[in-house]
């Protein structure tokens, strides 16, 4: 498992190339990508390039790290995310977070792409998150060194209330119906039956991806104000007759694309003017 010794190395090294500290943290997921390219960059590192970062190989997760500006706002953005399903340990995929921790990040926005459970739910629906089920198998704390970090973490109020708030503010501004649900985490890669997607909606789930949980754990272990926001690009399985489609979900979120760019924009905007207030 990594350490935090290892995590704020890296920190240190980012450290080197920029002399801003963001506050606030962004993970793209599918979908979610364009906001990237708005960036005002003052550093950008591939994944490859930074001790423990995992090259994703997901179509849509470029594997990118970057801090600079997004409008007038500081923020270190993560440009894709490696999956648990792609083979690697619950502890590798959430490294990340605990660099964005050592660097000094408090809020973290997390962005997937999802399967609306939900019958509300259409193609390219935004879900804030306000809760989740982990049925991934396992959590990215098992096995840690209690001496190092408690790794009985509280996650009565996993979703930060104060950055639903703001999402909900973004939203509107954006001319979006967002969406409130609870976010399903199961493994992958292969697509839920009809039967899983029955029992997850019994469950009290409203959609249902392959991400996210586990960062949103380690990101409240190490103290983080947490955000998820979810596309959703498709009905689960047996919501319609359509078979399920990797390129059909990539297809949905890229028509998504400067939609979701707008809402975490003004999400950004209305963030940093609310840390002005405060």
């Amino acid at each position: 498992m990594k350490s935090e010794t290892e995590a704020a190395a890296v920190a240190s090294q980012l450290k080197k190339l920029t002399r801003l500290r963001p506050s606030l943290g962004l993970i793209l997921g599918s979908g979610f990508q364009g906001i990237g390219t708005a960036i005002r960059a003052t550093a950008e590192v591939d994944y490859a390039d930074l001790p423990g970062f995992i090259e994703p190989r997901v179509p849509g997760h470029p594997g990118k790290l970057s801090i600079g500006y997004l409008g007038p706002t500081p923020v270190i953005l993560l440009n894709g995310r490696a999956h648990y399903y792609e083979g690697h340990s619950m502890a590798a995929i959430t490294y990340p977070v605990r660099v964005l921790a050592e660097f000094g990040v408090k809020d973290l926005v997390l962005t997937n792409a999802a399967g609306g459970i939900n019958p509300g739910f259409r193609p390219g629906d935004f879900m804030c998150a306000t809760d989740h089920i982990n049925l991934m198998g396992t959590t990215p704390l098992r096995g840690q060194d209690a001496r190092e970090q408690d790794p009985f973490v509280d996650l009565s109020r996993a979703y930060d209330l104060r950055l639903q708030g703001l999402m909900k503010k973004a939203a509107k501004k954006a001319g979006v119906r967002l969406r409130w649900g609870v976010y399903a985490a199961v493994c992958g890669p292969c697509y839920e039956t009809p039967a899983e997607i029955r029992a997850l909606a019994r469950f009290g789930a409203d959609a249902v991806g392959m991400s996210t949980v586990p960062e949103v754990i380690v990101a409240r272990q190490c103290g983080l104000a947490v955000a998820a926001l979810s596309c959703i690009t498709n009905p689960a399985a047996g919501r319609n007759k359509k078979p399920l489609r990797h390129a059909d979900v990539l297809a949905t979120a890229e028509k998504m694309r400067e939609t979701a760019a707008d809402l975490i924009r003004f999400f950004v905007e209305i963030y940093a003017q609310t840390r002005r207030q405060a």
